[in-house]
């Protein structure tokens, strides 16, 4: 008797090529928002290359770790936060590339693990014992909690678009969301959906710790908050983590906001200047504003980007309820 074990390889495969393929499209796209930084600031840059450079050397150093540090949550952290990002990434390519393949509730897991990164950044940097760090942990729990709401806000438009696109019903499946979008078109052609795809940026923005919401790392104030002891594999691992997620977030707003992909020669090259547009949106947000205070922070995201992203949801309903899907 034999065992089939194509069904239990398949999915080892697909979860080993999509964290690998998304890491190197993060590293690269590092390399070219540094570079883009540098030639705003009238500098050459380092090369495309040098964040890969970077982690490779930090693979090869050791992992020092202070005797302040509760050792178990200090190091297990970054360890998590690679391997959520990586189960993400393949949901979200599988999704992208084989809509049928896609189970129910994959976009409420996708949501989920991606808020795993910032909470192991929490537990580590809370673990290491270091003043600087816990203040950089505290900052890092606020901004999660200001922005997590309105992010989800802004999803649950995409997904009333979908309803009345084609669904019927409300799905938070990634690949029922670009079919209907496929038949009626993307959500962000729409009122509603154009104000949450904004409001979607911005919070995508925060959740990549970037100017000008990179408060819980800032350099000049807390010497790198929540990284400031992490040295070594465990850096390299945090670096790997960050990089997927700019590597991964465009995606997810393409998937849900903008269509996904079609499969043809035009659609890949659409599917392909809609991602490298949110990524230029990213760099030039990073290169244009100061970073703001964390009251600033909280008071944008809660009394700004919230009440915005409930009329985008009460917009979507109102549309939906009167078959306006301009709405």
């Amino acid at each position: 008797m034999t065992m089939n074990v194509g069904p239990i390889l398949l999915p080892i495969v697909i979860f080993l090529a999509a964290g690998a393929g998304t890491l190197a499209v993060g590293l690269l796209l590092r390399g070219v928002d540094r570079k883009v930084t540098a030639r705003v600031q009238w500098r050459v840059g380092p090369p495309l290359y040098q964040p890969a450079v970077d982690v490779i050397k930090l693979l090869g150093k050791e992992s020092l770790m202070p005797v302040t540090a509760r050792g178990t949550g200090f190091l297990l952290a970054p360890v998590v936060a690679v391997s959520a990002t990586a189960v993400a990434a393949a949901i979200l390519w599988h999704a992208l590339v084989a809509p049928a393949g896609s189970f129910v509730g994959d976009l409420i897991v996708v949501v989920y693990l991606l808020t795993i990164p910032a909470l192991m950044t929490i537990m580590g940097a809370s673990a290491s014992g270091n003043p600087h760090a816990s203040v950089g942990a505290a900052r890092e729990l606020k901004l999660l909690l200001s922005y997590e709401l309105p992010l989800f806000l802004a999803m649950l438009v995409a997904v009333a678009h979908a309803s009345a696109g084609g669904t019927g019903v409300w799905t938070f499946q990634l690949g029922k969301l670009i079919e209907a979008q496929h038949q009626a078109g993307p959500a962000l052609y729409s009122i509603s959906g154009l104000i949450a795809f904004l409001i979607a940026i911005l919070c995508m923005q925060a959740k990549l710790g970037q100017v000008p919401f990179d408060l819980a790392e800032a350099e000049c104030e807390i010497m790198s908050g929540v990284y400031v002891e992490y040295s070594g594999v465990a850096l390299a691992m945090f670096l790997m983590a960050r990089a997927m997620m700019l590597a991964l977030l465009p995606l997810l707003l393409v998937i849900v906001f903008w269509g996904g992909l079609t499969v043809s020669v035009g659609g890949v090259l659409a599917f392909v200047g809609k991602y490298v547009l949110l990524v230029v949106l990213v760099t030039l947000i990073r290169n244009t504003n100061p970073r703001l205070r964390i009251d600033q922070t909280m008071k944008f995201f809660w009394f700004t980007l919230t009440p915005a992203a409930l009329v985008a949801v009460m917009l979507a309903l109102w549309g939906l309820a009167r078959g306006m899907s301009w709405l």
